[in-house]
């Protein structure tokens, strides 16, 4: 966006504002300024003259001799231009003086006559293309000024770069607002607001398409005189850029930059049937001449300005051959209109064409300012090109909308800004450039945005304007506060990096599955009827058959990957998986989500190397229980003498479907389920292509982590040594080992240390029904080096404790 410091002073009082600063307040504002340029300097030594005297050159027809007057000296200048004629006003350019296009001015004779410089027309100047004669200046001009502060050329152009979010800016007026708002001046606008009737007599609008075109609005301004535009007006538009071409055309492009609204010029007269019809093209219609006289193609979804009979005008593009206002043109129709962004920008991309109207249309023309622009452009027509104008025109306005009511907290102000400023301040801010404000409570106002401030949809666009008119350099810098204390910890997720940190140091690799499963898994793990795991979440939209449901079991996953190590001739596996399976709850509820932890293990007990290193062995049910013995003891769990960790053989009716009731262990901590070991059934393992023996282990991981783990504590390293005694007892096959090891825990001998099972043994001498369970215990005492009273002793005590409990005997050989 181009604009002059001049223009700019028309609508808002600066003043006093240098240009470095007025760039400065546009930059914080959010309006990058793209340079700042110092308009026509190579015209800065040019003065004003009068021609006192223009006689004919005593050797050419066509040459004056004319005596012109700079100041107080009068110079002699031959000049060609058929318009020099005393008394006239004029340009001149002195010997020494370069003229655009590298032109130097010297002294010289023509035709053996000396002219001292130049009088000068508009395009030797730059100015235009007018080389029919020399610029004639106004009568009232004093001759011996510097010609550019004389014509009002002394300006400087200030280029604006724009985000799409912010076409409001998009015009002289939209930064006057802005500047306005800043420095507290008041915005003067040559306008004032008004409604307008669909009232005229003269033509009609017709709106095909209301989605694409919200409003229309057209006045007929009859007994116009088409020709050039008063040098004020040419001066504006050559400043930023545009080139003149007629009092008309002119001054719709003046108010499009001054208002942002673009504005087109049809010759009435052509409009066949005096009306406007707004629609896309019929059938038939696929191409269409535009002003640049170039045949584009277009397509149904273009929107079209037409009159009775045909298309006229590519809606918020350009115009047509058809209808353009020519030297002729007596009677003009003024289009003012709001077009859909979307709309206009397909069409610009389509047809390979980016006007300034197309520019402003695709980011958003305010629907509420086109009966200003076109009055303000009424207005200017009827000064500069006569004729005489309608009282109102026609307006079809079917998208009108309400202004946009937002709330705005004052907290919420100062929380988002980072200072505090008050219900008055802040309706000062947002009233300075167009916002309405209404007080709601002692925290909320209401605001109400302008049709023009497209961009604003939520309460902090609004705490922005506030920040941008309060001035981002007025707000204090601080550093962000450092909250110090330290957040809480989701013990869940250390709980289960620890289980993976675990289950990896003895030999498992972790697996990570698809939570999708398939539901056929169910029946081939042979789950009865009314198993709750046969309730599945169903997915609406499933990757493939084997992925149309929720898993609601760790094990069919890790089972299918051992068949595919298997399949890459990997027998032996140790694979183990948290993650979480799923329940279905009430209709439109969120399923229920538990995290379990599974492993499998498979083949050699050693792995793939064991033969040549180690015995080949392979996996068995202790090997699982041992695993999941190793993870509740590193995770303190098996201290917890509320809850202790008890391995129980399930009864009939407690073993799983798919597991062998000879090899299988239900988990219990005190009252509370963990979870089951077991080896999965060959039958079952066949349904997914498995050959080898799997066993198996599937604990609820939720329980495991609500279980209390037994503190940490330390004690130093034992200064006095150990003494180890075994003891080997002969007991009924019913009573396990750990039970054994239980006892001797609990019988309170302060001298005991440790106490592991080393050996048991069935057949032999032993008698039926017994079993030999060796049980080796350290004693060791933190005062003193034990004597061996001390320790037979304590022994015997323990000998005593199990034989007692448990109906056994010491095995004698």
């Amino acid at each position: 966006m181009k604009l002059t410091r001049n223009w700019l002073q028309n609508y808002v009082d600066i003043e006093g504002i240098s240009t470095s600063e007025l760039a400065d307040h546009l930059t914080m504002l959010g309006l990058e300024v793209d340079s700042v340029e110092n308009l026509y300097q190579d015209l800065s030594d040019l003065k004003t003259g009068h021609i006192v005297t223009a006689k004919p050159h005593p050797d050419a027809d066509k040459l004056q001799v004319c005596e012109v007057q700079i100041g107080e000296e009068l110079h002699q200048i031959v000049c060609g231009a058929p318009n020099a004629r005393a008394g006239l006003n004029v340009v001149v350019a002195l010997p020494g003086i370069t003229l655009p296009g590298n032109f130097k001015i010297k002294k010289s004779k023509v035709r053996g006559i000396e002219s001292a410089g130049m009088i000068c027309s508009e395009r030797e100047l730059g100015l235009s293309e007018d080389h029919t004669g020399i610029m004639e200046l106004p009568d009232d001009v004093q001759h011996g000024q510097s010609f550019i502060e004389v014509m009002g050329l002394a300006d400087t152009m200030i280029e604006v770069d724009l985000t799409p979010n912010r076409p409001d800016c998009a015009s002289v007026i939209g930064i006057a607002r802005e500047i306005a708002g800043i420095t507290g001046r008041e915005l003067m606008v040559p306008v004032k607001d008004r409604e307008v009737a669909n009232t005229s007599k003269k033509f009609q609008i017709d709106i095909e398409s209301p989605e694409l075109c919200p409003r229309y609005a057209a006045r007929l301004i009859e007994g116009v005189k088409i020709g050039p535009s008063p040098w004020w007006l040419r001066r504006q538009l050559k400043a930023i850029g545009l080139r003149p071409i007629n009092n008309v055309v002119d001054v719709t492009n003046y108010v499009m930059m001054e208002y942002g609204q673009p504005l087109h010029a049809f010759d009435f007269d052509t409009l066949a049937g005096g009306k406007i019809v707004v629609r896309v093209p019929r059938a038939g219609e696929d191409t269409f001449i535009t002003l640049d006289a170039v045949d584009r193609k277009i397509d149904n979804e273009t929107l079209l300005i037409c009159d009775g009979e045909k298309p006229v005008a590519l809606a918020g593009v350009m115009g047509g051959m058809n209808s353009e206002v020519t030297p002729q043109t007596v009677n003009v129709l003024l289009e003012s209109a709001c077009f859909n962004s979307v709309s206009i920008r397909r069409t610009a991309r389509k047809v390979n064409l980016a006007t300034d109207a197309s520019y402003r249309f695709e980011r958003g023309v305010d629907p509420g300012g086109t009966i200003n622009a076109m009055d303000r452009a009424v207005q200017l027509l009827v000064e500069i090109a006569g004729g005489t104008a309608e009282d109102a025109g026609a307006d079809c306005f079917g998208g009108r909308r309400p202004m946009n009511s937002l709330e705005l907290k004052i907290s919420r102000t100062a929380q988002l800004i980072g200072i505090e400023l008050g219900y008055d301040r802040i309706a000062e801010l947002l009233q300075s450039i167009g916002f309405i404000c209404k007080p709601k409570d002692e925290d909320t106002m209401w605001v109400l945005c302008p049709t023009f401030r497209v961009d604003i949809d939520r309460e902090a666009d609004l705490v922005e304007e506030v920040a941008r008119l309060y001035g981002y350099n007025n707000i204090p810098t601080t550093l962000p506060g450092a909250d110090l204390s330290y957040p809480e910890q989701d013990t869940r997720r250390f709980k289960r990096a620890d289980a993976t940190r675990m289950l990896l140091a003895i030999g498992f690799s972790e697996a990570i599955n698809y939570s999708f499963a398939s539901a056929k898994h169910v029946d081939m793990l042979r789950l009865d009827a009314d198993d709750t795991r046969r309730q599945f979440v169903h997915l609406l939209n499933p990757l493939s058959e084997d992925q149309a449901v929720m898993r609601t079991m760790l094990l069919p996953g890790l089972l299918e990957n051992v068949k595919r190590n298997i399949s890459f001739q990997k027998t032996a596996v140790k694979l183990f998986e948290v993650g979480k399976v799923f329940r279905p709850l009430e209709e439109n509820s969120q399923p229920l989500e538990t995290s379990h932890l599974a492993g499998v293990l498979c083949g050699s007990r050693h792995g793939e190397a064991s033969p040549l290193y180690f015995k080949a062995e392979g996996v068995d049910i202790l090997d699982a229980k041992g695993a999941v013995e190793y993870l509740l003891e590193e995770m303190r769990l098996t201290e917890n003498s509320t809850a202790p960790i008890k391995f129980v053989h399930p009864v009939e009716e407690g073993v799983e479907k798919f597991c062998d009731s000879d090899y299988s262990l239900l988990v219990f901590a005190g009252d509370t389920l963990l979870g089951m070991i077991g080896k999965v059934l060959p039958d079952v393992l066949r349904s997914f292509g498995i050959k080898h023996d799997v066993y198996y282990f599937e604990l609820n991981f939720d329980n495991i982590c609500e279980l209390q783990a037994a503190p940490r504590s330390f004690s130093s390293l034992p200064v006095y040594p150990s003494v180890k005694r075994d003891i080997a007892l002969v007991v009924p096959v019913t009573v396990s080992a750990g039970e054994l090891l239980a006892k001797v825990h609990e019988s309170r001998e302060k001298l005991i240390e440790s106490a592991e099972i080393f050996d048991v043994f069935q057949g032999g001498k032993i008698e039926k029904g017994y079993k030999s369970v060796a049980v080796s215990i350290t004693y060791r005492s933190a005062t003193k080096t034990l004597t061996e009273k001390n320790v037979e002793k304590a022994h015997t005590k323990v000998v005593k404790l199990l034989t007692d409990t448990f109906g056994g005997s010491l095995r004698d050989a």
